[in-house]
Order: C-alpha cells, then sequence, then structure tokens
C-alpha cells in the first residue's frame, strides 16, 4: 500500500509562510528541503540555481522524498510537475519534510 502526500499539489496555501519563501528564494527552499532528507543545503541550493542542474537535483530530491515516504509515483510524473509548476512541487516537497513541532509560519 502507498502513502499519499501530505498536501495536494496546489495545497501552498496551506502553509503560507512557506509559499512566500519558495517564491522569494526557492534555492534557500530548496536547500531546506535536501537537508531535512540527509543532502547538503548547500550544494543542492548552489545546484538549484544553475539550468539543467536544477531539474536534475529537484528529480533527485523529490524522488528520495517519495522513496524515504513510500510515496507512490515516477520519475516521469515528476518531471513533469518539476517542469510544469516548479514552485508548487517545492512547497509541497517543503510540507511533506517538514519537521512536527517546528516554528512555522503557518495560519492557525
Amino acid at each position: 500500500m502507498s502513502a499519499e502526500w501530505q498536501h495536494g499539489l496546489f495545497g501552498c496555501f496551506d502553509n503560507i509562510g512557506l509559499c512566500i519563501i519558495s517564491y522569494f528564494v526557492p534555492c534557500y527552499q530548496f536547500g531546506k528541503n535536501a537537508e531535512a532528507i540527509g543532502e547538503s543545503c548547500f550544494t543542492c541550493g548552489l545546484a538549484y540555481i544553475l539550468p539543467i542542474a536544477n531539474i536534475i537535483a529537484a528529480l533527485k530530491i523529490r524522488g528520495k522524498i517519495r522513496e524515504q515516504r513510500g510515496i507512490a509515483g515516477s520519475t516521469f510524473n515528476d518531471l513533469l510537475l518539476i517542469c510544469c509548476c516548479p514552485l508548487c512541487t517545492l512547497v509541497q516537497e517543503a510540507q511533506e519534510v517538514q519537521v512536527p513541532g517546528a516554528q512555522s509560519m503557518a495560519r492557525e
């Protein structure tokens, strides 16, 4: 049995703080997502700025999040989502790896 993402692809506004950070500083948010699953924050954040490397890094991190959480999906599906709606996927991943009880700017 496969798990589902905690938030839908267009659930950006479930946490407005993550949405704002991802919009204005996506390389920072991507680095923090990578760090949450055991990758280098700096290296991944830097890769997110570079064309082509950003897509490869995003595929790697999204795939690793899916694998760790047992979420169904495929690399091809991830590629489509990353290319068509990169900020939505970034926020969705951030919401998935966010540590429960961590400081959040979400509305209550």
